[in-house]
Formats: C-alpha cells, structure tokens, sequence
C-alpha cells in the first residue's frame, strides 16, 4: 500500500515537472504569437483579450525593414547549403564508414575538434579572407561559412547512420555484378534516407538561424532574417509587434518543415542512435 502511494506520488511529481517544462517552453512562443497580431501600444499591456490586426505582417515587409528581401536571404542559403553539404558529408561519411584510411582516426577527430572552436576565434580570419575575394556582404560567401559549421556534424550524423547498414548486403550486391557506385546509389542511399533527411534537417535550422558569421561578414544585399530582427527599432524603442511577427515567420518554416517530416525525423533519429 506505501508502495504504491509512493509510487502515485512520484508519478504526480513527474507529471507536474514535465508540464512545469511544457509551459516554461511554451509561454514566451505565446507571447510572440500574441504580441504580433497586437498594434504597438497594446502589447506593453498585460491584457489577455485586445483587438488582433494583421498590419504588422504587412509592415515588415515595407520600407525600411524589407523582410521580403532577408527572407529570400535566408532561404537561399540554407537551401544551397543544405544540397551542397548534405552529398558531400554523404560521400566523407561512406568512406570513413566502409575504408580503412591511413589517419582515419585523426581524421574523425579533427573533423569533430571544429565543433567546439569558437566562432568569435575564427569570425575575424573569415571576414579578412572574404575582403580579400570580394565576398564580404554576398550569399556566396554565407554559403561556405555555413558549409564550415555544418560538414563536420553532417559528417558524423550520416556516419552512424551508415555504420547500422549491414555490410553484407553491400558485398552481396557487388558478388552479384554491381559496382561501387550502384551500390551507393541502389543499397546505401535508400536505406540512409531517413539519417540523410534527419542530417538535412539539422544542417537547414543551423543555416537559417546563423547569427554571428551574418552579422560580421554582411551590411546590405545579403542580410539575413536573424539579422533582420535588430532593425526593428524607432525612436519610441523595440517595435515588439513588429519584432514578433518577424519572429512568427522565421519560425513558421521550421514549424511546417517539422509537421511534414516527423515521422522520417523520429525514424532517422532512432537508426543514428548508439548501438
């Protein structure tokens, strides 16, 4: 019988915990959402009920914030550099995945080191480069800083998804007349969908919200959302409704994006983890 109140009461803590969690989350996305469908001097007040508006979706998009314009930025980029990282880290992937490479083990492991230098560190050596080539200020430029950022997780994620391939089935198509390349294309690829859509996934968020490299290395025609939000300003102060519903449209595509793929998402996650 103390067993089992105990075993209520724990239940009870747990439960209460989790939607402590849940709201902790949820509330400041609450907010955002309310606040941009609320005019400017409605949102410094505390008020549940207030008459929404649309306004402030078309607003940003007017001068002087030209959101259309950062949009287009950031979409861009993270698309071009989600096609071009996900085929290459693929092709890195199977390599370290099926070869036995002089150094591979450094290889993996500098790969990994790059994840945890700084990016204040590098920012400067990247925006003397890109001064240097004329790429400061372009979507060229943004491209291969995110390439830099997201190789080295794209590398590992896609990795242990090809790990958990039975290598026999490989041998099996190459005894039957099958190349290397078939192999790839007609075994490997199909069956590391779920991980390459898991790892495109990451790569695409980590692009779109890219703060500090877009904030050093552009000032005018390769501008993007995140940096969008710091122009939301007058001379009143922050333009929170404005801020807000630029906010709701940068989180919208992750939002569809996550509803269209959960189900490849959850699978993907499950095959990449730690056997």
């Amino acid at each position: 019988m103390i067993g089992r109140r105990r075993k209520q009461v724990m239940n009870a803590v747990q439960l209460s915990l989790i939607l402590i969690a849940i709201l902790i989350m949820l509330v400041p996305i609450a907010w955002i959402f309310m606040a941009a469908f609320k005019n400017h001097i409605d949102v410094f007040q505390l008020k549940l009920f207030f008459t929404p508006t649309l306004k402030n979706f078309g607003t940003v998009f007017e001068p002087p914030f030209y959101l259309g314009h950062k949009l287009m930025n950031s979409t861009i980029v993270a698309f071009v550099t989600v096609v071009l990282a996900i085929p290459i880290a693929t092709m890195a992937a199977y390599s370290f995945s099926r070869f036995r490479l002089t150094g591979e083990t450094t290889m993996l492991v500098v790969i990994l080191a790059t994840q945890f230098v700084p990016a204040v560190v590098i920012i400067l050596p990247f925006f003397v480069m890109f001064r240097d080539i004329g790429l400061l200020d372009t979507r060229i430029g943004l491209i291969l800083v995110n390439l830099a950022i997201v190789m080295p997780f794209a590398i590992w994620m896609i990795k242990g998804f090809i790990d958990g391939i039975p290598l026999d089935t490989e041998e099996a198509a190459m005894v039957d007349g099958s190349s290397r390349l078939q192999v790839i294309r007609n075994i490997v690829l199909p069956m590391a969908a779920p991980g390459l859509l898991t790892a495109g996934i990451f790569c695409f968020i980590i692009a779109w919200n890219e703060f500090l490299f877009a904030l050093i290395l552009t000032n005018k025609d390769a501008v993007t959302l995140p940096i969008g939000l710091a122009l939301f300003k007058a001379e009143e102060g922050d333009l929170w409704n404005l801020l807000s519903a630029a906010g709701i449209i940068i989180m919208l595509p992750m939002f569809v994006l996550a509803l269209i793929i959960r189900k490849y998402f959850v699978q993907g996650m499950t095959m990449g983890a730690v056997r």
